[in-house]
């Protein structure tokens, strides 16, 4: 049976704090989500990186400004979770800016489509950028960090990931967008 809410009835305060409601708990259950590994869901010990689909998800129809402050804001409760040294948040502000930048429209109609390939390249860039952060800290201190073990890694980690998260990407992005789109026709007044 299908739940009915009519938000059209509701007052728009209760609409707002419903779609707000529903963006974090999101946000928090890609973030549950995030360190776990289901059985099969996992190549390379490398999982699908949950927050970078969410970003992607989030920054894909909005301003960049709105999409790096959302890869700032998963970037610091990703440091949260796990070490800080490199910071998740760095790559993820730039997946948000070039997401939003990418205006998808214009190239690619199809959206399961167009969102797997920018996932699948936004997670490369991600890992790329996780990789040089290791490589500069390697390179400025003594930390036994060897930089062609560094760059070999990454290849296996950039690759795990994007084609998981790639994968995985319409299973977040489809009931979200549907529901932010059904948000924002809620918002718009008759014409």
């Amino acid at each position: 049976m299908a739940l009915n809410l009519n938000l059209l009835r509701w007052p728009p305060y209760a609409v707002q704090a419903l779609n707000w409601g529903v963006t974090a708990g999101s946000v928090l259950l890609c973030l549950l989500i995030l360190p776990t590994r289901f059985p099969g869901m996992s190549l390379l010990s490398v999982g699908p990186n949950w927050l970078l689909i969410w970003v992607v998800a989030w920054s894909v129809n909005r301003t960049v400004w709105e999409g790096m402050l959302a890869g700032l804001v998963l970037g610091w409760l990703q440091d949260g979770m796990s070490a800080a040294d490199p910071t998740h948040a760095l790559s993820l502000i730039l997946v948000g800016g070039l997401t939003a930048r990418l205006q998808k429209q214009r190239y690619i109609q199809e959206d399961f489509i167009s969102i797997a390939l920018i996932v699948f390249g936004m997670a490369v860039l991600a890992e790329t950028v996780i990789a040089v952060q290791f490589s500069l800290r390697a390179w400025s201190s003594a930390a036994g960090y060897d930089l062609g073990s560094i760059w070999l890694y990454h290849q296996q980690i950039a690759l795990a990931s994007a084609i998981l998260s790639s994968l995985w990407a319409p299973a977040v992005y489809y009931p979200l967008n549907r529901w932010w789109e059904q948000m924002a026709a809620i918002e718009q007044p008759p014409a």
